[in-house]
């Protein structure tokens, strides 16, 4: 039986670091302070807004929602991101995507400030990234799973990490992520050929490719640690989620493997915290 990286334990321990690094932020004056655009309401976006407000709350940190019309136009929502990233009191900016049709999603993207773009928004903050710049906030969701693998002491370096998944918003900043980490690293896809024997030749396999139940038995070996990005209805069980990993399978196998529920999506509100302080400090000149 693996052994359950549970995503609870991570998040209960970056909460308690980062309530006393905001008490001691608080203690100059200054109170970090996150930034959340909302356009329509989403049920979607609406959990995950539930969850940063509570985690929020549960570090002392400060939130403020900008909520607009699902039908708001183009040069109106222009204003308003230029408003919020104007805001002196806004650290970390979160805007939820995809944005309404009628919006201009990369022009408005390019609005956020890089200092106070927490979730990687921007093709600047890309950059960064990419250029191992410390000053660029990587997404919240690669950032959770290195998080993950740090918490659980899972060793890195000189090891076969497989990412399967290649977005700009999982799949390639975590591929980056684990390079600083000095693993070597392997991005595969859909079109890659032996997907399974490529996966099952990792030390560390990451899915995060958005397919339910997409890694089986054979893409896995013994003693391999499995990190499960995905978020998916779980075609078996109505009503119910399940991630890119066939947990059934693919659990008596394998050495560490993360659920679904209950494993990454527990640490990503954390991350975001996280990182808006962190902008916070580079704002004040505390970091």
């Amino acid at each position: 039986m693996a052994e359950r990286l549970a995503g609870k334990a991570v998040a209960d321990a970056m909460k308690e670091e980062l309530s006393q690094k905001v008490a001691a932020i608080k203690a100059k004056g200054i109170t970090p302070k996150l930034g959340i655009i909302r356009v329509g309401a989403r049920p979607d976006d609406l959990f995950y807004e539930g969850g940063a407000k509570k985690t929020c709350e549960s570090i002392g940190m400060e939130y403020q929602v900008f909520e607009y019309p699902a039908d708001i136009d183009q040069a109106a929502f222009e204003k308003a991101v230029i408003e919020v990233g104007a805001n002196k009191a806004v650290n970390g900016i979160l805007m939820f995507a995809p944005l309404p049709k009628q919006l201009d999603e990369k022009k408005i993207r390019s609005l956020i400030p890089v200092e106070k773009d927490v979730d990687c928004m921007t093709i600047g903050s890309a950059a960064k990234v990419y250029t191992d710049d410390p000053t660029g906030f990587p997404p919240c969701t690669p950032t959770a799973c290195m998080d993950i693998l740090k918490f659980y002491d899972i060793p890195l370096k000189g090891k076969k990490a497989v990412v399967l998944g290649r977005s700009q918003v999982v799949g390639k900043p975590v591929a980056m992520l684990l390079l600083r980490e000095n693993a070597t690293v392997t991005i595969c896809h859909s079109r890659t050929d032996n997907l399974p024997a490529v996966c099952a030749d990792a030390d560390v396999l990451i899915a995060a490719v958005g397919r339910a139940k997409m890694v089986k038995a054979n893409f896995v070996k013994p003693g391999q640690v499995v990190i499960d990005v995905g978020i998916n209805e779980d075609p078996d069980n109505p009503g119910k989620y399940c991630g890119d990993v066939d947990y059934a399978e693919v659990e008596p196998i394998v050495a560490k493997i993360t659920p679904v529920p209950g494993g990454v999506g527990s640490v990503t509100t954390v991350v975001l915290c996280k990182q808006t302080i962190q902008a916070c400090e580079m704002q004040n000149g505390l970091a």
